[in-house]
């Protein structure tokens, strides 16, 4: 990572990997950010609930062109399913609404609930979830009364990993067991559900007790730094470099990559893999992120 200190007029350019604290909406960090690096060209890839904490990209000045993109990369979580106790928002921030308690739950048991939310499953998104319906947040809708059902949708847990189980004694006294286990997923998959479900298919009961974002597509855990660390240094990942890290790159000779920054439509080539590309020209330049339609490449946003 490159490091910089931005002049109040500047615009810089490129990805910062936050660890965010617990307690904090994406929103609230995006506003520190904008302070942080005196700019308001700020937006991120993809929001974490306030209780959660770990990576949340943000992009700055053209970085934010990608974001969208990233948003649709996949995720890793570090999580902890409370079996027993159910809740309305299916975490520990909402109330519990069942408490059917969980002393001894058998491994086996716990195994086979894993392996069936494993995979190209459908899932329920919590009711409190940032899901719209009719371009109204669902939890708004909930919030002022209403009863809210949402559709099942295809997601995608590729791996959804038991590390340990340990009996505990909830608050008000109910024998509970908690399940520490790590979800790598595709975008728009509610690890809350997850446990929700889990907790259903075991006749337990379960939620989110806490949540750890570890990874977003190629940005880990590691290459994050904390408000208050960016706050005495700006640590910035150039634009080339964050592009080149996240999608499959295309190198051009100058004429097409000038073309293709002018906006024209070039010929793609048959082995140009599929989804976003990030084109650059001569020397490491990067033009643009592309995508193939009908053997041409569609601009999905322009870099140069």
């Amino acid at each position: 990572m490159s490091k910089r200190r931005n002049k109040p007029d500047a615009g810089p350019d490129g990805l910062v990997i936050v660890d965010k604290p617990a307690g904090f909406t994406s929103h609230d960090v995006v506003a520190r950010m904008r302070g942080i690096a005196r700019t308001r060209r700020v937006g991120h890839a993809g929001t974490l609930d306030p209780m959660a904490t770990g990576v949340l990209v943000l992009g700055l000045g053209r970085a934010t062109r990608l974001l969208g993109h990233l948003a649709l990369t996949e995720k890793e979580y570090l999580a902890t399913v409370r079996l027993g106790q159910a809740t309305v928002t299916d975490d520990a921030e909402g109330g519990i609404t069942a408490s059917a308690g969980a002393p001894a739950v058998p491994r086996e048991a716990i195994g086979t609930a894993i392996e069936a939310l494993t995979g190209d499953i459908l899932q329920v998104p919590s009711s409190v979830s940032a899901v719209k319906i009719d371009g109204k947040r669902a939890y708004k809708r909930v919030r002022e009364g209403e009863d809210v059902s949402l559709p099942a949708r295809p997601v995608t847990v590729s791996a959804f990993t038991l590390h340990d189980i340990r009996q505990a004694t909830a608050g008000d006294g109910t024998p509970v067991t908690d399940l520490v286990v790590t979800v790598v997923c595709s975008s728009g998959t509610y690890i809350r559900a997850l446990a929700r479900d889990l907790g259903a298919s075991l006749r337990t009961g379960g939620h989110l007790t806490a949540l750890r974002r570890t990874r977003v597509g190629p940005y880990g855990i590691a290459a994050a730094r904390t408000l208050e660390q960016l706050e005495q240094e700006l640590s910035l990942l150039p634009l080339a470099e964050a592009t080149a890290a996240a999608f499959p790159r295309w190198d051009l000779d100058e004429r097409r990559a000038a073309l293709l920054g002018n906006g024209v439509q070039i010929a793609t080539p048959d082995d140009l893999p599929a989804g976003p590309v990030a084109a650059f020209g001569p020397g490491g330049r990067l033009v643009a992120l592309v995508e193939s339609r009908a053997a041409r490449a569609r601009i999905l946003a322009v870099l140069a």
